[in-house]
């Protein structure tokens, strides 16, 4: 059943809780392993301080503003579903107040992306309005995992594209970013297919349930890491096995049911670290991307 109820149009708490709400809202976790994951990248392919920090600053901002587009778009839902860790349901920070740090950061974003050049400034906030697109619509149909697949694997060639001679990265390392990106969606929404479904919004997870909605997390998980091990054309050695060794115990905690209950955010929190993970063999592998 969908709610018209509104939060109070005043926060509840000071300007430091206002400030922490809006913090919270942007999905800091998420946003800040996304960005790490893209700061590695451009430091492992030789883009220089310089390089490497246009990088993570033009990721961030686009992350940020996803992150609060996101909490501002699920308002109403996340009121009717009684969302207490959600600082807009409760109060703490106002609609007007998310929405325009999303816009801000949005701003920042472009021309900070185009900062890298024009290639790869291009792909990244093609991935940022992919990500939006999920916010404001596509998370309920059945192709709600498409502006992940497409956002994640297009990371690469973020990267990639800002060196000087502006190389796309091998297919290898797109096709792992975009299986990351669609574990991640499926990770990502394991908590709240419930709500979701009594609020309306019927992506692909949530139609299939949530036991098959964790395979359908793992598996492409571990897919994306044994494509990173065994993609490049170079040899492997035992710090790449282990890596995929690795891989498997934070699979195996997303596909099997937590002993928490439904709403574990355990199977994200392993998202976050296989996503960790993939960056360190994609590293290892060296020069593999260029």
């Amino acid at each position: 059943m969908h709610s018209t109820a509104t939060p109070a149009a005043t926060p509840r708490s000071g300007s430091g809780g206002r400030l922490l709400g809006l913090l919270a809202a942007s999905h800091p976790g998420p946003a800040l392993t996304v960005t790490l994951v893209a700061t590695a990248l451009a430091a492992s392919v030789g883009r220089g301080p310089g390089g490497t920090a246009l990088t993570a600053s033009a990721v961030l901002t686009g992350q940020l503003s996803v992150g609060w587009c996101n909490d501002r778009a699920d308002l109403r839902r996340d009121i009717a579903s009684g969302r207490s860790d959600k600082p807009l349901a409760v109060g703490t920070v106002t609609p007007r107040a998310v929405a325009t740090a999303a816009l801000c950061a949005l701003a920042l974003c472009v021309p900070l992306s185009l900062a890298n050049g024009p290639a790869a400034g291009g792909v990244h906030l093609a991935g940022v309005a992919s990500a939006w697109s999920y916010n404001l619509g596509v998370k309920r149909t059945w192709l709600s995992w498409l502006p992940y697949a497409a956002a994640f694997g297009l990371l690469p060639a973020v990267v990639t594209l800002g060196l000087p001679n502006h190389p796309w990265p091998p297919a290898w390392a797109m096709a792992a970013g975009a299986l990351l990106g669609v574990g991640a969606h499926a990770a990502n929404v394991l908590p709240d297919i419930e709500d979701d479904l009594t609020t309306g919004v019927r992506g692909l997870p949530q139609r299939l349930g949530a036991r098959r909605a964790r395979l359908m997390a793992a598996v492409p998980l571990l897919a994306a890491s044994a494509v990173l091990v065994l993609g490049p054309a170079t040899p492997l050695g035992p710090l790449e096995w282990a890596g995929l060794a690795a891989a498997a115990p934070p699979a195996a905690a997303i596909a099997l049911p937590p002993r928490s209950g439904a709403r574990s955010r355990l199977p994200f929190a392993a998202t976050l670290l296989l996503a960790v993970l993939d960056v360190a063999l994609l590293v290892l592998r060296g020069n593999a991307l260029t």
